[in-house]
């Protein structure tokens, strides 16, 4: 009985040490980057659980296991995900009241665009690809030229973050950049959730990967670094009509006026150069005033102007200056297909917030829905089917190993049938 105790408790200490080793490399690296608990020690505590259980049954046979409730780290079906949906559906209450208070809904749109537009579809190793992976929150990246003043955001966002340790910083950045859209009147976004952190700085992405304000060609500039992402003409002009928010700061950016009639009196900080008359609603106020050119107290950048002389692009920006709702359906996609790049989510599907919030929302396979016609296959059933692909030792560039043997007896089988036919 004693040896067999012995042996149970090295068994049980050996799996914990594997197990250790292998969340110490799996688990969301936010937990490395800061000293407040986060996902790592609750998903910790799932494999923990799991692993107490194991023991217990093993050497107490007899014994009742307590039951627990249904949450992380439970014993009955742990859900260790990158962020905890009930802390993000929390979070985003408390950015609401935030967006109230500060006014802060342009940056929070910025903060968001910019931890994801690093993001380079050809390189296809995480963290090195860039996306939205949290490294906007390492002082490195946050001194990039282009994200001049995004600092303030950070400072705004920290105390929800310490308030809410199981959420990632990457999930926090697009949780608050929807919000901010959706706060401002602006259509609901089809967002998921899951993203991992990177952990140091060393995994920020190099300077000169977000767009600028005023290169020598805007459209080909545009092409380049949008392109570069995955995205195309239509999702360059939709995610533009963003700056029907917010303000451009000449000590920031080196563009616009110090302070216009619109601006002058806040509210939030007062200053700046707004590209709308009322530049905290989000609407298509963008477009119409672009294509006015009658104020001189809005700003309208080389990047701007060029959405309606670039014949590609004045096709969707006259649309969407005429055409608001189409102007929001567009935007809600590409902010969506935008605040996805690069992550890498856990669990790989992602999951939303608005549903059940502690459960995987991968669409129910219906055999009819697709067997017919040219109906187009959801996102998240495109997801369900790559993670189950990339299970298998598949992925976008390498094809599953051929099964030779099982070919060789079909092609004898078929042959076999049609010999059997002809003799008949």
């Amino acid at each position: 009985m004693a040896e067999r105790v012995v042996l149970t408790s090295a068994m049980a200490t050996a799996s914990m040490a594997s197990l250790t080793a292998a969340t110490s490399r799996l688990l969301p690296s936010a937990s490395i980057a800061v000293a407040t608990p986060t996902t790592a020690s609750l998903s910790l505590k799932c494999f923990r659980s799991s692993l107490f259980l194991s023991t217990v049954s093993l050497s107490q046979k007899r014994a009742a296991v307590p039951r627990l409730s249904r949450s992380f780290g439970s014993v009955v079906s742990p859900k260790c995900f990158a962020s905890n949906p009930d802390q993000l559906r929390s979070a985003k209450e408390d950015i609401k009241e935030l967006l109230k208070t500060t006014f802060c809904h342009p940056i929070m749109v910025r903060l968001g665009w910019h931890d994801a537009g690093t993001y380079n579809k050809n390189i296809e190793e995480w963290p090195i690809r860039g996306g939205a992976n949290g490294s906007l929150r390492f002082e490195i990246e946050l001194k990039h030229a282009a994200n001049a003043g995004l600092v303030n955001a950070l400072k705004l966002l920290q105390p929800i973050k310490d308030k809410y340790s199981g959420v990632t910083y990457a999930d926090l950045f697009q949780l608050a950049s929807a919000t901010a859209i959706e706060e401002a009147g602006g259509p609901k976004i089809p967002m998921k959730y899951g993203r991992e952190d990177v952990s140091t700085p060393e995994q920020c992405p190099e300077e000169g990967r977000l767009p600028d304000a005023g290169p020598p060609s805007p459209a080909g500039h545009l092409r380049d670094v949008f392109y570069r992402m995955g995205l195309n003409d239509k999702e360059i002009v939709a995610l533009s009509g963003a700056h029907t928010l917010g303000r451009s700061r000449p000590e920031r950016s080196g563009w616009g006026k110090p302070e216009t009639k619109y601006t002058k009196d806040g509210p939030g900080a007062p200053g700046g150069q707004s590209w709308t008359v009322k530049w905290l609603k989000f609407d298509n106020s963008y477009f119409k005033d672009i294509k006015a050119k009658r104020d001189e107290d809005l700003l309208v950048l080389p990047t701007d102007a060029v959405l309606f002389e670039d014949q590609s692009f004045k096709e969707y920006a006259e649309k969407y200056a005429e055409d608001q709702d189409a102007f929001f359906k567009d935007y809600a996609e590409a902010h969506a297909k935008l605040s996805n790049l690069g992550a890498k989510f856990d669990p790989p599907e992602g999951f939303s917030i608005d549903s059940n919030p502690t459960e995987a929302q991968p669409e129910k396979f219906v055999a009819a829905k697709y067997s017919s016609g040219k109906r187009e296959l959801s996102d998240a059933m495109k997801q369900k089917i790559r993670a189950e692909y990339e299970g298998l030792g598949g992925s976008p560039d390498k094809p599953l190993p051929t099964n030779y043997f099982l070919n060789i007896m079909i092609v004898i089988g078929v042959l076999a049938l049609l010999t059997s036919l002809l003799g008949n």
